[in-house]
């Protein structure tokens, strides 16, 4: 194949794009050796520098490694980390660890909402709210949220690039979010999402899915995040105080059976940590059956 002339990005942008979604697609495998720059020339129909100029951009994004004399190797990528338990969102914990998230507003309007959206928000005069978010043009997550739409009146695009939806709540909106409910599953990518984030239509994504509330305890938001599995992972805080995991598989924010009392740090049978690592197992466990039907 051969580049398009009539795109805007420079050439060499455009292959730097093609190179990392088959390094993202895992078409070129992390250790695997990318064709050599002679190839890549041929391939693309562009000269020798422009195909260097495309390998030192996926160099500098720690896509590739270079070494005198060899051709590139694609790495494992960068892994973002995001803790599950904190109502904070994705902006707010990004920033602590010094990076810089993008925001990109891809719909703001006013929509019928879900019925079980509806029950949770109490209305159905209600906002959907979707956004990209990106690491240095690398694409990590799909945002769908659900706002009362008497809750942020004025509400704009323009408010939320590159900002914080919690932080915009409480700032402008008198809305402070302090406590909800978070739900982790695996799911295949559908066409629009995968095409958003880069990725192969079914390629295994993580789902963040909950619900926020005020101090007060009236509802904020109901939200969807897709997650790419290969740029984040999820951390889970485990220790022996009560109980917050649940593993409830197919049930969304299922509670204990009747009956069943909290587990406590002196008498649980099954402690956090081992609750936390099944988690983590079942997950592995369900994008490894999604990578298999896709290969």
């Amino acid at each position: 194949m051969s580049v398009d002339r009539s795109d805007p990005r420079p050439l060499y942008a455009q292959i730097a794009a093609e190179l990392r979604a088959e390094i993202r697609d895992r078409t070129i495998a992390p250790g695997d050796t990318l064709p050599s720059e002679a190839a890549l020339q041929e391939r693309f129909g562009v000269s020798r520098s422009v195909v260097r100029q495309a390998l030192a951009t996926l160099e500098e994004e720690g896509v590739v490694r270079r070494d005198p004399g060899r051709a590139a190797v694609a790495t494992a990528g960068v892994e973002h980390r995001r803790l599950v338990q904190r109502v904070t969102g994705l902006f707010d914990q990004f920033s602590r660890s010094g990076l810089d998230l993008a925001t990109r507003v891809v719909r703001l309007e006013e929509a019928a909402p879900p019925a079980h959206v509806a029950r949770h928000l109490g209305t159905r005069a209600v906002l959907r709210l979707e956004r990209v978010r990106s690491v240095r043009d690398d694409p990590l997550s799909y945002v769908r949220t659900w706002l009362p739409a008497d809750r942020v009146p004025g509400l704009s695009a323009d408010m939320l690039t590159d900002a914080s939806l919690h932080r915009l709540l409480a700032a402008r909106f008198g809305a402070q979010p302090v406590s909800g409910r978070r739900q982790v599953r695996a799911v295949p990518a559908d066409s629009a999402i995968a095409a958003a984030l880069g990725v192969a239509a079914g390629a295994p994504l993580l789902l963040l899915e909950g619900s926020t509330f005020d101090r007060h305890g009236a509802p904020l938001e109901w939200f969807e995040s897709w997650h790419r599995s290969d740029r984040v992972v999820f951390d889970i805080e485990a220790d022996e105080s009560a109980e917050q995991l649940r593993l409830h598989p197919g049930t969304a924010f299922a509670e204990p059976p009747p009956g069943t009392a909290p587990a406590s740090a002196a008498g649980a049978d099954t402690p956090r940590l081992d609750r936390a690592r099944a988690l983590a197992a079942e997950l592995r466990a369900e994008l490894d059956r999604l990578a298999a039907e896709q290969s």
